[in-house]
Parts: structure tokens; C-alpha cells; sequence
């Protein structure tokens, strides 16, 4: 298609909080809105969000985002990046949610999925899908909603049931009607196949997933339908869709096979590109879909730490033991080490390479001399000691890190930037703008509004300067070693 206008607005709807953003077609941010998501907790190990509160404040953020920059008339297509698995229902014919949507930290169908590991199912599912059996992935969310939601199943009933992820909800409120996800997304549902086009019945009919009520399977850049000019002032095509952190990886510019970047956000999550290879990983790493445009893929392997940035907020909010995440840096500066303390910040169980969903948060190692600086700094280290865990099962697939590129809140601070290339020996790459998961979702929209011939040349037009951290001194055996007591004891 070709482009109307020369800026992208991209629309982030993340965990904590949902943005909009707008970016030149140099990769300036020229402007941003921001609005927190209330999360609920109904039970210990359930996590919702209000879908509606989603959709609302998503586009409150859009419209003033686009206000700022002069009204919609130089957009030129909207790109939506968005939490993953995080699924909602809502019905096709009055276009409003059925239930609050189940994020993807929430653990409920945890028993489901030991019953299909109890009957084998998940070395199918595996050669299948790249993925494991766990309450992380949409498809047993989904399945619980048509079991324990009778809206949702008579909805289900009625032919006029849509379950999908947060980008096909928005997509389909800024449209009026269009139900589709993108292929990165897709993957992450447990019901699509690496190799295959859509949405496989057997996968459908083992999680119990009604197969109508999925959305069209599309690639991450093209045209994909339009927004209601009533939204932003104008009728803006929808020309980029990517699941957080596939979106993150286009944005680090990691687009040719062995390039490998880590978010640090409310989790961390690392992706390598691993080309047009098929990923199969025999250490419980995931095998996910990177990129599709044209109806041709490009894959990553992927390993997923449920706690990286909530464990800060958590010593923030919960035990007030810091007054800021920025305050962090400076507490770990101040001590000579972690005084033997050790967080394994198992708060929502132990993702990948573990995957422990019964697993609890655990601090070792505390004395009368520990004081909140220890707990700071032990906060940190348990970011690069989850990351080396990560880093030992990609090398035993094959994938060996030679550099990672860091994005996310996280990233900015220093001293665990340097931490990360001290514990894994390699060096560590942090852009000058770390908002690559937005990066990202507007080189996807630029392609598909027209504004750039391919993704490389996307890459080059916007990625900024980087700066290294060079590995140093490795810490010595003893902090692995009660990093391993720690885990052991989760």
C-alpha cells in the first residue's frame, strides 16, 4: 500500500500499563501517553484485567498521543504490540467482553495442564507448537472460559464467540468487527503449528477450544483493516501487529539467524533468531514464531522468566523496602555484595528452563547484618543469575549467546547491565532508546503502510546508537552455587 502520511502511531498494550506512542520514520519519538491497568487478583495464582479498561485507556492514550503531534493527518498506519497470552472473550455481535481477560501470568489452569502432561500430551504438543504444557500459554485459558463462564458458552453456543489475544481486541474495537491475530501471536496460543497456516483442529479439540471463535491467522506487516475515524479523527489503516517480545526483537534489529536480545519488563524474555529453521529445543526453551510477511516465517527460540521487573515492584509496593525502581542502583553500588542474601523471585512459579508452576519466591541467606541495600542488590543479581540459567540451555540447543542486546525498564540501570556481561562473559548492548518493543511495532507498521521496502531497511532508517558493556571480572563459584541452593529449595 502506499503511505498517506509520514509517522507511525503505535499502540503498546502491556501488563501494568498501556501507551501510545508516536515515531518518525527515523525512529524519533516525537510523542507519548501513558495509562496504568488496574490488575486484579481474585484468587492467589489468578491474574485478570479489565478488558474494556484495556480498550478505553488504550485509546484515551492514542488520542492524546496523536493530539500532540498535531492531529492524525500525517499518520500513516497504526501498529499495535501487546502482552501475548493474555486472552479475552468477547461477543461478535455487540463487540463487548464476556468476562475479564486472564493474563498471562495467571496460573488457574495449572492442573489442567499436569493432567494432559499425566496423559502424554506433551511431547505432541511440543513437535507441534514449540511449546509447553502450562498455564502460561492462551489455549487452557481459553478452555476455562468456555467451561466456567456461561456467557462465554452460550456465546459459544450462539456461533458469536471471539477469543483472542490483546492485539485481535483492539483490532477489532479500532475496526468495528475485524477478528484476525497475527502470526507471532498466534504462536504463542498453543493451537497453531510452527509450520502451518492456521489454527489445527486437533490442537482445538485437545484443549477444548471452540475452532470458530479464533480469528484469521495474518502475517505482522500488511493491511488489516481500517480504524473508525471517529477513534482518532480520521480513518488510520491498521499496518502492524506483533506480540511484545517478537515486536522487541525487530526492534534490537536482531533479523538475521544467531541474533539475540533480552527484555527485562515486568518478566524477562530472551529471543534468538533462529532464521527459517524449524526450533527445536530438547531444554525446555519454546520455539515460537519471530516474524511472517508474506506468508513466510522467520523463527525464534525463546526462553521466558515470569518475574524480572515485578520482583522490584514488589519490594517497592508490597514490603516497601525501596522507595523507587531507580533507587536500586545506587543500593547496589553501596554494598560490597548481597551479604549472602539470594531472591529466586519465583512469584508466579519458574518459567523457562524450569517450568515449576507450583514453585514459590524464596530469600536465603538472611542475618541481622542484612539491610535493604543487600535485598536491592540481591534483587538485581537474581536478573542475571535467571538470564544464566536461559543462557546455559540456548547453548546446549545450539543457539550460544556471542552478544545480547538488552531492552525494557530494566535495562536502564547501569550497574545490572553490568552485571549481566560479567556473569555471562559476553558483551552486553544497550540502545540508546529502549523502547524497542514500540521500535519494533513501528518498523512492522512502516512496512506495511509502505514507508520502507523491507525490514532491513526499516532497521537502518531508525535503530539509534548503542552502548557496550564489556564483560569483567565473572563472579566467583560461590554465588552460583547459592543460587542453586536457593532454586533447589523453591
Amino acid at each position: 500500500m502506499t503511505a498517506t502520511g509520514d509517522l507511525i502511531l503505535v499502540l503498546d498494550a502491556g501488563t501494568t500499563s498501556t501507551r501510545a506512542m508516536v515515531l518518525a520514520a527515523d525512529g524519533r519519538m516525537l510523542a507519548v501517553a501513558q495509562q496504568e491497568l488496574t490488575q486484579y487478583y481474585p484468587q492467589p495464582g489468578w491474574v485478570e484485567h479489565d478488558a474494556a479498561e484495556i480498550w478505553k485507556r488504550t485509546l484515551a492514550c492514542a488520542r492524546e498521543a496523536v493530539a500532540q503531534v498535531g492531529g492524525a493527518e500525517r499518520i500513516a498506519g497504526i501498529g499495535i504490540t501487546n502482552q501475548r497470552e493474555t486472552v479475552v472473550a468477547w461477543d461478535r455481535a455487540s463487540g463487548q467482553p464476556l468476562h475479564r481477560a486472564l493474563v498471562w501470568q495467571d496460573r488457574r489452569t495449572a492442573e489442567f495442564c499436569a493432567a494432559l502432561k499425566h496423559a502424554g500430551q506433551e511431547p505432541v504438543v511440543q513437535a507441534a507448537t514449540g511449546l509447553l504444557l502450562d498455564p502460561y500459554f492462551s489455549a487452557t485459558k481459553m478452555r476455562w472460559l468456555v467451561d466456567n463462564v456461561p456467557d462465554v458458552a452460550a456465546a459459544a453456543q450462539r456461533g458469536q464467540l471471539a477469543l483472542g489475544t490483546v492485539e485481535d481486541w483492539l483490532v477489532h474495537q479500532l475496526t468495528g468487527g475485524a477478528h484476525l491475530t497475527d502470526a507471532s501471536n498466534a504462536s504463542r496460543t498453543l493451537l497453531l503449528p510452527l509450520d502451518g497456516a492456521s489454527w489445527d483442529e486437533g490442537l482445538c479439540d485437545l484443549f477444548g477450544v471452540p475452532r470458530d471463535a479464533l480469528g484469521e491467522v495474518v502475517d505482522n506487516a500488511g493491511h488489516f483493516g481500517t480504524s473508525r475515524a471517529e477513534w482518532l479523527g480520521r480513518a488510520i489503516p491498521i499496518t502492524g501487529l506483533a506480540g511484545d517480545q517478537q515486536s522487541a526483537t525487530v526492534g534490537q534489529g536482531c533479523l538475521a539467524p544467531g541474533q539475540t536480545k533480552a527484555t527485562y519488563g515486568t518478566g524477562a524474555f530472551v529471543l534468538a533468531n533462529m532464521g527459517s529453521a524449524l526450533p527445536r529445543s530438547g531444554h525446555r526453551l519454546l520455539g515460537t514464531v519471530l516474524c511472517q510477511l508474506d506468508g513466510q516465517r522467520q523463527y525464534a527460540l525463546e526462553g521466558s522468566v515470569f518475574v524480572a521487573g515485578s520482583l522490584i515492584k514488589w519490594l517497592r509496593d508490597s514490603l516497601g523496602v525501596i522507595a523507587s525502581a531507580a533507587e536500586t542502583e545506587a543500593l547496589a553500588r553501596s554494598v560490597e555484595d548481597s551479604g549472602g542474601v539470594t531472591i529466586v523471585p519465583a512469584l508466579s512459579g519458574l518459567g523457562a528452563p524450569h517450568w515449576r508452576p507450583e514453585a514459590r519466591g524464596v530469600i536465603t541467606g538472611m542475618s541481622f547484618a542484612t539491610s535493604r541495600a543487600h535485598l536491592a542488590r540481591a534483587a538485581l543479581e537474581a536478573m542475571a543469575m535467571q538470564t544464566a540459567d536461559l543462557a546455559h540451555a540456548f547453548a546446549a540447543d545450539g543457539a550460544q549467546w556471542h552478544t545480547l542486546r538488552i531492552d525494557g525498564g530494566m535495562s536502564a540501570n547501569d550497574w545490572m547491565a553490568q552485571d549481566l556481561a560479567d556473569v555471562l562473559q559476553v558483551p552486553v548492548e544497550r540502545p540508546d532508546f529502549v523502547e524497542t518493543t514500540a521500535l519494533g511495532a513501528a518498523m512492522l507498521a512502516g512496512v506495511g503502510a509502505g514507508l520502507f521496502g523491507s525490514l532491513d531497511e526499516a532497521a537502518r532508517a531508525m535503530r539509534g546508537q548503542v552502548r557496550t558493556f564489556a564483560p569483567g571480572t565473572p563472579p566467583g563459584e560461590e554465588r552460583r552455587a547459592a543460587w542453586e541452593r536457593a532454586l533447589a529449595s523453591t
